[in-house]
Parts: structure tokens; C-alpha cells; sequence
């Protein structure tokens, strides 16, 4: 996947890194030249001088062949106007963008960009919304054999009740993250979109979940 990130500070560059040594194609845009020396020598990819939501800017940096957009300049503003330039101008599939002030987060979850608030930031809550696949292990028993984890759902999933969900793979959800609050959902709670979904597992059924959860539901059940 080729992924274009805006900001190269010391979240920019990381991610940058992490995502070339994943075998991604990587270009990163800022506004000074400077901060491309974050990056290191070995670093292969695009480096763009210039304002992140330039469209131009956007387009040399390869936008209109990227699977994923992250934004995380140091403003809040650029970030979220970059994010939806991203997502509204080049439909580019998954984008997130890195808010400092976490009263906002919200505000643009309902704009529909996943929104990492510093407060609550970490390389893997930013990687995961850029690269949505598997699971993410959050939590093991002391025997290793259940686990909890968020799970990568498919869009095929919204619009139907938790319930399905739960009698079609085998789990049992936990919790469900919708506009960066967590909640405790019924089995008549209906799955939305940008929902991130918390399950409870077996360890030695993982691999079986995260196909059932790629998939999306039975149709012929469901009729």
C-alpha cells in the first residue's frame, strides 16, 4: 500500500519508518525541509516540502494511488482540514488524523475522520486505524487461552444487530468504541459505522474470528 503521512516530527517520522520496514511505500509532507532529517538516511521513500492540504502538495506526495492518509503536523486545524482533503477530495480509504485538544475528537469523529487524540496516543492506536486487518490483542488470561482484542470488522457488518454478530463468529463483544467513547452494547445494539469492535475469544480460534469478522454476515442465514 502506499501511504502519505503530513509531519515529519518525531510522530511523523516514526510512523514513516515503521510503516517502510512493513513494506508500504511511504511519502511524507512538510513545510520545512529541515524536518525530513528525522527520517535518516535509509529512508526511501517521498519527501514532499509543503503545506499538507495543498492538493497539489497532496498529489505529488502520490495521494491519488494511497490506501491510507495520516495526518500528524503539530495543529489540530491543519490536521483535520488535511484529513478531510484526504478522505472528501482523493477518497482515500483510511485516514486519521492526530488532535491535541481532545474535547475536539468527537466534533471530527462525526465528520467522519478517526481522530487519535494525543491524550491517548501510541504508534499502534495510529497504525491500526491506517492498516484495519486481524487482531489487536489488548488483554490475555494468565493461561494464554482467552484474550481480549479489537477486531478489524467488516463494513458488511453495519447495520446488523450485536447478536448476529455473536451466533455467526463466536464470540462474545465486550465493548464497542463509537466516536471515541466506549459503551456496553445489548444484543439488540446495531453495529454503525467507524464502530470499533472489543470481543472476548478463545486464543486457538483467532485466526477463525478474524476470517468470520472479514467476511461479513451470512447472507443465506440472514436471508
Amino acid at each position: 500500500m502506499h501511504i502519505v503521512i503530513m509531519g515529519c516530527g518525531r510522530v511523523g517520522s516514526a510512523l514513516a519508518q515503521t510503516l517502510e520496514g512493513q513494506g508500504h511505500t511511504v511519502a511524507v509532507i512538510d513545510q520545512d525541509p529541515t524536518a525530513f532529517r528525522r527520517l535518516g538516511s535509509a529512508f526511501g521513500g517521498r519527501r514532499v516540502t509543503g503545506v499538507g492540504f495543498d492538493q497539489d502538495t497532496l498529489r505529488e506526495a502520490g495521494i491519488e494511488d494511497a490506501g491510507a492518509f495520516a495526518a500528524v503536523s503539530s495543529g489540530d486545524n491543519s490536521n483535520i482540514i488535511a484529513a478531510r482533503v484526504a478522505r472528501e477530495m482523493f477518497a482515500v480509504e483510511n485516514v486519521a488524523a492526530r488532535i491535541y485538544d481532545p474535547r475536539r475528537a468527537e466534533v471530527y469523529q462525526r465528520l467522519g475522520i478517526p481522530t487519535v487524540a494525543t491524550v491517548r496516543w501510541t504508534a499502534d492506536q495510529m497504525l491500526r486505524r491506517l492498516l484495519p486487518s486481524g487482531a489487536e490483542p489488548l488483554w490475555r488470561d494468565p493461561t494464554g487461552g482467552v484474550q481480549l482484542a479489537e477486531v478489524h470488522t467488516s463494513p458488511s457488518w453495519v447495520g446488523h444487530k450485536i447478536s448476529r454478530l455473536q451466533e455467526e463468529t463466536g464470540v462474545r463483544v465486550a465493548f464497542l468504541t463509537r466516536l471515541g467513547e466506549a459503551i456496553l452494547p445489548s444484543s439488540q445494539t446495531v453495529l454503525q459505522e467507524g464502530d470499533l469492535v472489543h470481543v472476548m475469544m478463545r486464543t486457538d480460534e483467532v485466526d477463525k474470528v478474524e476470517a468470520a469478522f472479514a467476511q461479513g454476515p451470512d447472507e443465506e442465514a440472514g436471508h
